[in-house]
């Protein structure tokens, strides 16, 4: 069993407000488990809340999860921000995480670029913001399942090649 934490953020006004079941979160947060991650169930916070939310947790960076995943909150709308809010926490990106991803949304639906999504460290944290959808997530778990492994070990500073 892996000693690693997980947190699996949602930015859904409407599924904060009860109108529908976020399904991205849950999907992720059980990928997250079967790996062996320790995970709370997905946290689902309004659009509007998320700035403050997604700060707070960020600027705690001793308090971090292991693996830090936002869904939601990466499209062109005027509500979506979680670019804005979360890159300038970022030590280091990771731009070919989120090649990978597009290339894999591309294979099903060709506005997959159209995402925002960001992939990068805050100190020994992994965090990728990804779209709010199931298909997002089921992308993200794709690309990620094979790196993170080795992804975690090597921010803990497990070098072994």
């Amino acid at each position: 069993m892996s000693a690693h934490t997980g947190l699996v953020l949602v930015s859904s006004t409407r599924a904060a407000a009860g109108e529908y079941e976020d399904r991205s979160g849950a999907y992720l947060v059980g990928w997250l488990r079967g790996r062996g991650i320790t995970v709370p169930d997905a946290r689902v916070v309004a659009d509007a809340d998320l700035p403050h939310i997604l700060s707070s947790l960020l600027n705690d960076r001793l308090g971090l999860p292991d693996v830090l995943l936002v869904s939601g909150g990466t499209g062109l709308t005027p509500d979506d921000r979680t670019p804005e809010i979360l890159t300038p926490f970022l030590d280091k990106e990771i731009p070919g995480i989120v090649h990978a991803f597009w290339n894999k949304g591309l294979e099903s639906v060709p506005t997959a670029v159209l995402s925002r999504a960001v992939a990068g460290t805050i100190g020994t944290s992994f965090v990728m913001a990804l779209p709010g959808s199931t298909g997002a997530a089921r992308d993200a778990a794709a690309v990620l399942d094979p790196l993170l492994d080795h992804l975690l070990a090597t921010l803990k500073g497990h070098h072994d090649h």
